[in-house]
C-alpha cells in the first residue's frame, strides 16, 4: 500500500501498490484527446490532484461483441470456473452470459424493481464465499410506496439470495440493507457493493440530486449520500465510527457524498469514484467517519440549467473535509473500475481502469511511487458510454455499454 500525504488533503491518501507509472509502453500525448475547457477556476489542492500527464498505449486493440441487445445494462460480473457471466439491466433483470455468448432468459427470483430515469436493477456481486454457498448480492431502487402527494416513493437497496447451479433463479432472496429515508426523486441511487477480506458489505448511496435532497449528504441521520458498512448478513459492525453517536444511523462508514458509481476494496482500502456536477467527478480513497464535503465543497458547478452558480460555500476546500486523490474538470462521467491484474496488458499491472459515461471507452489512471496519479490515458474512447469493467481470467477485458441496445464487449490485445 502506497502513502501519499499533502499539507492540504484532510485524510491520508492511500493508494494500491504496484503502481506501473509510464513505461516504455506509453508515449506522451495524445492527439485525439484535449482537456476540455474547465467549468471552475478553482486551484487543486496539490499538483498531481488534476490533469495528470496525458499517455498513450503504444497497442492496438481488437473488440469483440459478445452479446448484444442488452437494455442499458448497468454491471457485470464473472463468474468463476468459465462459467460465465452475470449482467444487470436497469430495466429490472439479471440474466447470465455464456463465455461464447449465449444470452439467458431474464433470471427469476429478483426483486420489483423501480424502473424509472436512473433507478432499476443496478450493481450484481457475488458473495465472498460463492464457490461454497452461490450466494449473489444485488443493489437495486425499491419501491417504497407512495408519499402523501401521491408520488412513487424508492430507496436504495442490497439484497441477497442463492443462484441457482442452472443459473435460472434467485433462490430466497432477501434484503439486507434499504436506505432510509425514501424519495420521490428516482434519480442518485450510488448503488455500487464491494467486499473486504473481512467479508463487510460495502455500498454507496447518493443524495438523492435535489437542492432539498442534498444537505441530507452532511446528516448523520440519514443515508442518503454516503458509504455504507455492514455485515454480509446485514447485521451492523460493532467497530462501524458511528456506532453508539445519538441519532447517527450505525451503518454509516463516510459521508458528504454526490453519487458514487465505483468501488471497490484495494489492498484493504474503500476507493470510491464519485461523480461530480458540472466538473468535479472525484477519485476518493474512504477512511471511517470522514466527511467528504458534499454539498458544501466542490471542484464543479451547478449545471448551467440551474444557472450555473457555485456549490455550497463556492470554495472547493473548507477545513473537515477530505480531499479527493484526483479530479476532473471537465468531466469524464465515472461508472465502476478495476485495478488491473492480469497477464495480456503488462503494462497496466496495477492501474485503474475506469468505465465512462461521458468520456467514453475506458479511462486509465497509473500511479507513481508516492501513491499520486502520475498519468492518464482515454482508451476506445469510440465505445461512448460504458458502465462497467471486469477483467476475465485471460486477463482480457469485459465492458458493458450503457444503451437502449447495450453490448458486452471483450477487449483484447491484437
Amino acid at each position: 500500500m502506497k502513502i501519499a500525504s499533502n499539507s492540504v488533503a484532510v485524510a491520508a491518501l492511500l493508494v494500491a501498490s504496484s503502481a506501473s507509472g509510464q513505461t516504455d509502453q506509453d508515449a506522451p500525448g495524445d492527439p485525439q484527446f484535449e482537456w476540455g475547457e474547465r467549468n471552475t477556476s478553482y486551484s487543486p489542492a496539490f499538483d498531481a490532484q488534476f490533469r495528470a500527464p496525458i499517455v498513450v498505449t503504444q497497442t492496438e486493440f481488437d473488440v469483440e461483441t459478445i452479446v448484444d441487445g442488452l437494455v442499458h445494462p448497468w454491471a457485470i460480473k464473472n463468474l468463476p470456473d468459465d462459467t460465465g457471466y452475470l449482467v444487470t439491466e436497469r430495466t429490472g433483470t439479471l440474466r447470465h452470459v455464456t463465455s461464447d455468448g449465449v444470452l439467458s432468459p431474464p433470471i427469476g427470483g429478483t426483486p420489483e424493481v423501480r424502473d424509472e430515469r436512473q433507478g432499476g436493477m443496478l450493481d450484481v456481486e457475488t458473495g465472498p464465499n460463492f464457490a461454497e454457498d452461490r450466494m449473489i448480492y444485488l443493489s437495486y431502487a425499491k419501491p417504497t410506496g407512495t408519499n402523501e402527494a401521491g408520488m412513487t416513493m424508492s430507496a436504495t437497496a442490497v439484497g441477497r439470495g442463492r443462484l441457482s447451479e442452472d443459473f435460472t433463479m434467485v433462490e430466497s432472496f432477501e434484503d439486507i440493507w434499504v436506505q432510509d429515508p425514501s424519495a420521490p426523486e428516482p434519480l442518485h441511487y450510488g448503488s455500487r457493493v464491494a467486499f473486504d477480506d473481512d467479508n463487510h458489505v460495502f455500498i454507496t448511496t447518493g443524495e438523492r440530486f435535489t437542492f432539498e435532497n442534498r444537505p441530507r449528504a452532511q446528516q448523520l441521520g440519514a443515508t442518503w449520500g454516503k458509504t455504507i458498512r455492514v455485515n454480509a448478513d446485514g447485521s451492523i459492525p460493532e467497530d462501524n465510527p458511528f456506532v453508539g453517536v445519538l441519532e447517527a444511523d450505525d451503518s454509516i462508514w463516510s459521508y458528504g457524498h454526490r453519487n458514487i458509481q465505483g468501488a471497490q476494496v484495494v489492498d484493504g482500502q474503500l476507493v470510491v469514484l464519485e461523480m461530480g456536477p458540472q466538473g468535479g467527478d472525484e477519485i476518493n480513497l474512504i477512511e471511517p467517519g470522514l466527511n467528504y464535503g458534499w454539498p458544501l465543497v466542490s471542484y464543479g458547478r451547478r449545471y448551467d440549467r440551474f444557472g450555473g452558480a457555485p456549490i455550497g460555500t463556492g470554495t472547493a476546500k473548507i477545513e473537515g473535509a477530505a480531499q479527493p486523490l484526483y479530479f476532473w474538470d471537465p468531466v469524464i462521467a465515472p461508472g465502476d473500475f478495476v485495478v488491473y491484474d492480469g497477464d495480456m496488458f503488462p503494462e497496466w499491472q496495477g492501474d485503474f481502469l475506469i468505465s465512462a459515461l461521458v468520456a467514453g471507452g475506458l479511462v486509465r489512471i497509473s500511479q507513481g511511487e508516492d501513491g499520486l496519479v502520475e498519468a492518464e490515458e482515454r482508451v476506445l474512447p469510440d465505445l461512448k458510454r460504458t458502465r462497467d469493467v471486469e477483467v476475465d481470467d485471460d486477463g482480457s477485458l469485459l465492458l458493458i455499454t450503457d444503451q437502449e441496445d447495450g453490448r458486452l464487449l471483450r477487449i483484447t490485445r491484437r
